[in-house]
């Protein structure tokens, strides 16, 4: 997308992203976890999503620094929200998880860590469990490697995802936990219930009992 800049009565052409595709998620991270003030802020995010020089952002007037925010936030709006099963990052395939119903207690532990202690700290290592690489793949079915727990070299690679990926992935994450906590319980219910039956059933010895 192109913006064009007024500056000492000449106009000149400008690169802005021209989708949300094109933000990375270590490119988004560092924009959403800005504190400065609105004006750093808008300052940080046009340098970071434009070719307009640093300098030349600092003179740009209120008026094009909100034509170009405005313009910004309409390709946000716009961005795909459908959830990217397959996505490939520097070459290489990686599968979303197939089968969420199916996620181990070692995953599940690792996510809800990582979400008690900041999603905005974790985002890569959130990624880098819900997308592993595709180990064999026929049309639109795939497996993927199994979870070990290593992923810290993964997680430096899904640093170059889109945002638009990221936020697609923890929109559909996020409505599995929900439906997860309300199954949970249940289950879990579920489970007491059969221990309990089964227990009655086959009551465990009392001390002193058993072949001597």
């Amino acid at each position: 997308m192109k913006v064009k800049i007024k500056k000492q009565g000449k106009t000149k052409e400008y690169n802005l992203i021209s989708s949300w595709k094109d933000v990375t998620l270590e490119k988004w991270l560092d924009l959403s976890t800005n504190e400065e003030s609105k004006t750093k802020e808008a300052e940080e995010t046009i340098a970071a999503l434009s070719d307009i020089p640093k300098k030349l952002v600092k003179e740009l007037s209120l008026r094009d620094v909100a034509v170009i925010m405005g313009k910004v936030a309409e390709l946000q709006a716009e961005q795909d929200s459908e959830l990217k099963r397959i996505i490939e990052v520097e070459g290489k395939e990686y599968g979303f998880h197939p089968d969420l119903d199916s996620i181990t207690l070692g995953e599940y532990a690792d996510l809800e860590t990582m979400l008690k202690n900041g999603i905005e700290d974790n985002m890569p290592e959130v990624m880098a469990i819900l997308y592993r690489p595709i180990v064999e793949k026929k049309n639109d079915v795939y497996t993927i490697e199994s979870y070990d727990g290593n992923i810290r070299i993964r997680a430096e690679q899904m640093k170059k995802m889109s945002a638009e990926q990221v936020q697609s992935a923890l929109r559909f994450f996020f409505a599995f936990v929900k439906k997860l906590a309300e199954i949970l319980p249940s289950y879990l219910m579920e489970r007491i219930t059969e221990i309990k039956s089964s227990l009655q059933a086959n009551p465990l010895p009392k001390d002193g009992d058993g072949s001597g």
